[in-house]
């Protein structure tokens, strides 16, 4: 076993790719601590008075900063699941969060999604969501980036087609294999 080690698994995707489910599935198979972006962000967005895009990316932004000063603090031997989009952010920032953070190791989950699949998901969980997320008006930007968006590339990668059947049973498999390479403990 690696005696000193910090392990991220970084769960990326659009907004609707289906990276939360996935993240909290594998969270909970390897009893890893789940971090999300949104689990930070939705409080203060609740409280925010004529909330919009600008204090959306703001509170984003903090919520980022947020997630790697948790993973900095936190003692070493301890793994974490990351739920975020983040290509919000540019890749060398990516990078400087994971170096200053102590993290060893990193495997990236890239869930890949069609701009279709992306938008009909997006449109059905708007009822369910604050007023204060975008409504329909953001389903042509969404569209545009799902089908631009890219894995950020910082170590390996495991892609989940979300626009078929997801197999976790697969996903697992994968990520014990990267353990296992890595010589973490699960």
């Amino acid at each position: 076993m690696t005696s000193e080690y910090k392990f991220v698994i970084l769960v990326n995707g659009v907004p609707a790719s289906g990276k939360s489910s996935v993240a909290h599935q594998v969270a909970e198979h390897f009893n890893f601590t789940y971090l999300s972006i949104d689990t930070i962000k939705e409080p203060f967005m609740m409280v925010t008075e004529n909330y919009n895009r600008t204090i959306n990316r703001a509170l984003g932004k903090a919520a980022y900063q947020v997630i790697w000063d948790i993973v900095a603090q936190s003692p070493h031997h301890n793994s974490f699941v990351i739920d975020a989009w983040f290509g919000f952010q540019p890749r060398e920032d990516l990078l400087e969060y994971l170096n200053r953070s102590g993290v060893t190791h990193v495997l990236e989950i890239w869930n890949s999604i069609s701009g279709e699949t992306a938008m009909q998901r997006y449109k059905k969980r708007i009822p369910y969501r604050s007023d204060k997320h975008p409504k329909e008006e953001y389903l042509p930007e969404l569209s545009i980036l799902a089908e631009k968006a890219k894995p950020m590339m910082v170590s390996d990668v495991i892609t989940v087609d979300q626009d078929k059947t997801i197999d976790m049973a697969h996903i697992f498999r994968s990520i014990t294999e990267k353990l296992t390479q890595q010589k973490i403990r699960a």
